[in-house]
Parts: C-alpha cells; sequence; structure tokens
C-alpha cells in the first residue's frame, strides 16, 4: 500500500481542519518532522516522516473526544499504510492511544508534537515574533513556568526525551532549529491556504 502525497495529504487535513491554528500545527509538525529525519540521518524516509507530521491530528478538529481512534478511518481515505496509520497513532500515546511509540520516528513524534506547540507559543511571545533569535535559555524559562502555555503538557515532553534517550536540554534545542529551518515556509503555506 503507496502512502498519500503531499497533495492528497493537505487535502485530507483540510477536509477536516478548518481552524488556521489546527493548520498551522499541522504544517509546523510536518517541517519539523522533515528536518528531524535529515539530521538523524533518516533522509531517504524524510518524506514518510514529514507526511506522518502533516497528518498527526487530522482527526483532532472535528472529533476531539476520538482523538488518534478516529484517525484510522480517516486516514483510509488516502490509503495510508498500516506504517502510517500507526505512527499517527502512537503520537498520543498514554492520553488518547495505547498504541506505543516504537520507532525512532514515532518517539520524535510523540516528543515534539507537544513542544512545537509550547516554542510556537514562546516565540508568539517575542518582539520578533519568531523562533529565529530564540534561546535555549528563554525556552527552558517558559518550560518551568507551569502557568505560560499549560495546554502545554511538560511530562509528555520529559516521556518523550527518555525515549529518545537525549536530555531535556537536547529536545528543546533540536526543535528550535528543527523549527527555525521551516518557520518561514509555513507562514507563507499557511497564508495561502487560509486566503
Amino acid at each position: 500500500m503507496s502512502n498519500p502525497t503531499r497533495e492528497q495529504a493537505l487535502a485530507l487535513l483540510q477536509k477536516y481542519n478548518k481552524e488556521s491554528f489546527h493548520i498551522l500545527h499541522a504544517l509546523t509538525v510536518e517541517g519539523v518532522m522533515d528536518w528531524y529525519a535529515r539530521e538523524l540521518g533518516y533522509g531517504d524516509d524524510a518524506e514518510f516522516w514529514s507526511r506522518c507530521g502533516l497528518l498527526h491530528d487530522v482527526d483532532f478538529e472535528r472529533y476531539p473526544e476520538e482523538h488518534c481512534r478516529k484517525a484510522p478511518e480517516l486516514l483510509a481515505e488516502v490509503n495510508a499504510s498500516d506504517e502510517m496509520v500507526h505512527a499517527i497513532c502512537s503520537h498520543g500515546y498514554g492520553i488518547c492511544s495505547d498504541v506505543e511509540p516504537v520507532h525512532q520516528m514515532e518517539k520524535v513524534m510523540f516528543a515534539v508534537d507537544e513542544l512545537t506547540g509550547l516554542i510556537g507559543a514562546a516565540a508568539r511571545m517575542r518582539p520578533s515574533k519568531s523562533v529565529m533569535d530564540m534561546e535555549l535559555s528563554s525556552l527552558k524559562k517558559k518550560f518551568k513556568d507551569k502557568k505560560f502555555a499549560a495546554g502545554c503538557s511538560r511530562d509528555i515532553i520529559r516521556d518523550g526525551a527518555e525515549r529518545l534517550g537525549w536530555t531535556l536540554d537536547e529536545v528543546l534545542e533540536k526543535t528550535i532549529l528543527a523549527m527555525r529551518s521551516c518557520e518561514e515556509k509555513v507562514a507563507k503555506e499557511l497564508a495561502e491556504l487560509c486566503e
């Protein structure tokens, strides 16, 4: 079974997601996963990693109570492989899914999903509204402030780092770099999609 093209994946995402915030998150995780694939030596699989990132929350906006449980049904519309379905469902492990992240790619997505939200919120507070000038030290302050972006689970981010065998600093720093790599592209595409 072949996985969806980017056009098919984007069409599916937009079919079930209308909020620009959710589209922004999907595009960001797509870009971050692409960066990680290349950074960690999985360049040949970068398309798969980024496609999973793009579709990881496909069911969240319309079926929040069934997040990760409704996804397989929606992903079947684009003939997603079992591998892709497993990867996407595993990012909700312990929250809304009992599919555990096993592969490196799944562990990365589990770790960075919440983290991109936290970094995005921190970037919006900056005068530049950008991750381009964000330092690890300022992100760590936001991470420690439980009131800041309270919806982003610190426990999941810590658990994600642990599953990868990385320190918290490593996952924070790498994800800042990953978001820098795609910030401009994501903003441009979001503007086009939400016209």
